[in-house]
C-alpha cells in the first residue's frame, strides 16, 4: 500500500469532481469547485474522518468493499479504478468479459495479417476467429459445431486434431493445454463456463481426468510448435499468445522459424491453401 500517492490520487479526484456531476448543490459559499471531503463520505457510505484520514495517508488499508464505493462516489473510470487498488495494495476487479463477441477491428487485423497464421481464441479455448492462413493450416471449423469449437477439447476427442503434430510431442502439449485451461478457470473464479467446459471434458476423455488431476497450472507463452501438414509437410513456427483489449481473448501467432525450411513450406502454403480456406467466426 503506497499511503502517500493514494491520499493524493483520492485528494485529486475529489477536487476534480463538481457537486453538480454527482447530483449536488454547489452552493454560494464554497470556496473550491470540488467536492469536499463530508460530501464524498456521505456518497461512499463511510465516515468523513476516514476520508481525511486517507488523504493525511494515516489510515489503515481499505478493503476491496471501501475502494468499490469509493470509485463509484469518486466516478472514476476503469483505469482510475484499477489504479486506486493497486495505490491501497488490492487487487483491481476483473474487467467484463467479452465472451464470443469480436470486434471489428479484430477481424480487420486478422486479414491484414496475410502472412502469418493466426487465430482468436478465448481464454478458455473457445476458437473465435481465424484468418485464411490459419484455415489452410489448421483447416476450417465452419462445419464443426459451435461448443466443439474449442481447442481443449478437439485435443482430446478429435484425432485429427492431433494428427497435425508429432506423436513426441502430444503428451507435452495435452499438458500445457490443460494446465492453461486450469489457470483461466482460476483466474474466472471457476465461473459456469469453465465449469461446465472442465466437467464435459472430465465426461468425454480419461486422459484429460488424469491430466486434470494433475494439478498443474500455467499460462502457455510463447514456444515453438511443429506442425505435420498433410500437402507441405512439416512446419516449425514460434507460437506466441498476445493479450488483447478484453481480458478474455487472446490472439495465436505462428511464424516459422528464421532461416529454416518452414519459411518455403508456409509459402507454398500460402499459395495453394488459400484457394478453399474460409474465415472462421461466429
Amino acid at each position: 500500500m503506497d499511503r502517500v500517492k493514494l491520499a493524493e490520487f483520492l485528494r485529486r479526484s475529489r477536487e476534480r469532481l463538481r457537486p453538480e456531476q454527482v447530483d449536488l448543490a454547489a452552493g454560494s459559499r464554497r470556496r473550491t469547485p470540488g467536492l469536499r471531503r463530508e460530501e464524498l463520505a456521505q456518497l461512499a457510505g463511510v465516515s468523513a474522518d476516514y476520508v481525511m484520514r486517507l488523504e493525511q495517508g494515516r489510515s489503515s488499508q481499505p478493503s476491496p468493499q471501501v475502494l468499490a464505493a469509493l470509485a463509484r462516489a469518486l466516478r472514476l473510470s476503469e483505469d482510475e479504478r484499477d489504479h486506486l487498488y493497486l495505490l491501497a495494495g488490492q487487487r483491481p476487479p476483473a474487467a467484463a468479459l467479452a465472451g464470443d463477441r469480436v470486434r471489428p477491428a479484430l477481424l480487420y487485423l486478422l486479414d491484414r495479417l496475410g502472412d502469418t497464421p493466426a487465430q482468436l481464441i478465448t481464454d478458455l479455448g473457445d476458437l473465435l476467429a481465424q484468418n485464411a492462413l490459419a484455415d489452410a493450416l489448421f483447416g476450417c471449423v465452419c462445419e464443426i459445431a459451435e461448443p466443439d469449437r474449442n481447442i481443449v477439447w478437439r485435443w482430446f476427442t478429435d484425432p485429427h486434431m492431433r494428427a497435425l503434430y508429432p506423436a513426441a510431442d502430444h503428451e507435452q502439449l495435452g499438458r500445457e493445454l490443460v494446465a492453461d485451461l486450469r489457470a483461466a478457470a482460476a483466474h474466472r473464479g471457476h465461473d459456469h463456463p469453465s465449469t461446465a467446459l472442465i466437467e464435459r471434458l472430465e465426461a468425454a476423455s480419461d486422459e484429460f481426468a488424469t491430466q486434470w488431476h494433475r494439478h498443474e497450472v500455467a499460462h502457455r507463452r510463447g514456444h515453438r510448435v511443429r506442425v505435420l501438414h498433410p500437402a507441405v509437410g512439416p512446419i516449425e513456427f514460434d507460437f506466441e499468445i498476445l493479450h488483447t483489449r478484453a481480458t478474455d481473448q487472446l490472439l495465436r501467432l505462428f511464424t516459422p522459424t528464421p532461416d529454416s525450411a518452414s519459411i518455403e513450406a508456409l509459402g507454398r502454403l500460402r499459395v495453394e491453401g488459400p484457394k478453399t480456406a474460409h474465415r472462421s467466426h461466429r
